[in-house]
């Protein structure tokens, strides 16, 4: 169950570009979450112009503010700066804006908080999800055991095993020659996470190509 978010235009960049950064199925580095909650009132905030260009084209907006995401902008004063302080700490700068992907299993934006079921997911979103992961570009495909369980209880993605193998900080769910799905600590962790969200950062920034 999730409380779709009230903003129109918010749901016309979504309904046009589910995803922000590069389509997921041209991007090297795929992180997929469960939804891209908002505040209610964004509409009214000085950050919903910032929100919109971003959504807009993400790789753009990288390189003119120098951060992947509005949410650290120095004037955004919501919630949900942790996730991407924590994303920015791994090491990606805006030379490699043009590989990143974020996207979502629930294809709308939300506020509040959700709690998905399968019968919340849009079946052709899950199938384009399923076809980038599989068939498109991604080397590397993040997901954390919330998105996992969700994923797996959609039945969308059978490729996706019960249990993930331990290969270093980062354990592997899914292996190919051309790519790697792996499991992950949501970036919205701390305290007691602090350390295996910094060796699992190490070794993300381990993957990062160089010279681009």
């Amino acid at each position: 169950m999730y409380e779709a978010h009230p903003s129109r235009e918010l749901n016309a960049q979504f309904a046009h570009k589910p995803y922000q950064g590069v389509e997921p199925l041209k991007a090297t580095f795929l992180f997929i979450g469960l939804d891209a909650n908002y505040a209610p009132d964004l509409e009214r905030s000085s950050s919903f112009q910032h929100v919109l260009e971003y959504h807009q084209d993400g790789v753009a907006f990288w390189h003119c503010h120098g951060v992947h995401h509005p949410f650290l902008l120095p004037e955004y004063r919501g919630d949900g700066r942790r996730y991407h302080r924590t994303f920015a700490r791994i090491g990606f700068t805006p030379t490699h804006a043009h590989l990143v992907s974020f996207a979502e299993l629930l294809h709308v934006p939300t506020v509040g908080r959700s709690k998905l079921t399968p019968q919340d997911l849009d079946p052709l979103h899950l199938r384009r999800l399923n076809e980038a992961i599989l068939q498109g570009n991604p080397k590397h495909v993040f997901l954390s055991a919330g998105v996992a369980r969700l994923m797996r209880a959609s039945k969308s993605f059978p490729w996706l095993p019960k249990d993930a193998g331990v290969s270093g900080p980062l354990r592997i769910l899914y292996t190919e020659p051309t790519r790697t799905v792996y499991l992950h600590l949501h970036f919205s962790n701390y305290g007691k996470f602090q350390k295996q969200l910094e060796e699992e950062a190490n070794a993300i920034a381990a993957l990062l190509p160089t010279g681009v």
